[in-house]
């Protein structure tokens, strides 16, 4: 007969997730996983099938929180570019804890089809929200009418990996700041 489980498997996922946003899927052994979840090696494997799986799991709870987000800090603006300003602001404000979307990009680029698919669903949902609230910015005189709204969507989500990438690499948060606002100016 199974024991049954002693631990919550959301909270173990979010201390995984913390695990890799530090180290990366490589760098993150099985050890300390698991101590990071509070659970044995079994139990690792028994709930979440292996480190593979749970680092694609943890991608997606990642991707899907920090989509969330973004996107609560583009509706909580008074204005499309209030909204727009805030969620870059967001982003300042958080750079310098690592970006789990980032480092997947980097560790793995495009070869893992799951991981893949993981960042589409998430960055076709932000792409969606930004691109309304920039027609909204358009409509407002706040953005360029020549502009194309999703060129523009997917610059301002570069621009969110060039912040989180230059924290890391020890940028101060005043440079981020600056950096934010050439963005923003980029596209009135």
């Amino acid at each position: 007969m199974a024991r049954p489980r002693q631990f919550d498997p959301q909270q173990a996922l979010d201390a995984a997730v913390g695990v890799f946003r530090e180290h990366g899927y490589a760098a993150a052994s099985a050890e300390m996983l698991t101590e990071a979840m509070q659970i044995g090696k079994q139990s690792l494997y028994n709930t979440f099938g292996g480190k593979w799986p749970l680092y694609c799991a943890a991608l997606e709870r990642y991707a899907a929180g920090e989509t969330q987000s973004h996107i609560a800090a583009l509706q909580q603006g008074a204005t499309a570019w209030a909204g727009i300003e805030r969620m870059l602001k967001r982003v300042v404000a958080e750079a310098h804890s690592p970006c789990l979307g980032v480092g997947s990009v980097s560790e793995f680029g495009g070869a893992q089809h799951e991981l893949v698919a993981i960042r589409a669903v998430a960055a076709k949902v932000l792409q969606t929200a930004l691109v309304t609230r920039i027609r909204e910015a358009q409509a407002a005189g706040d953005v360029a009418a020549d502009v194309d709204p999703g060129h523009a969507a997917s610059f301002v989500l570069a621009q969110v990996a060039a912040l989180r990438i230059a924290a890391r690499g020890g940028a101060p948060d005043a440079e981020l700041r600056a950096m934010a606002r050439l963005a923003l100016r980029a596209l009135g």
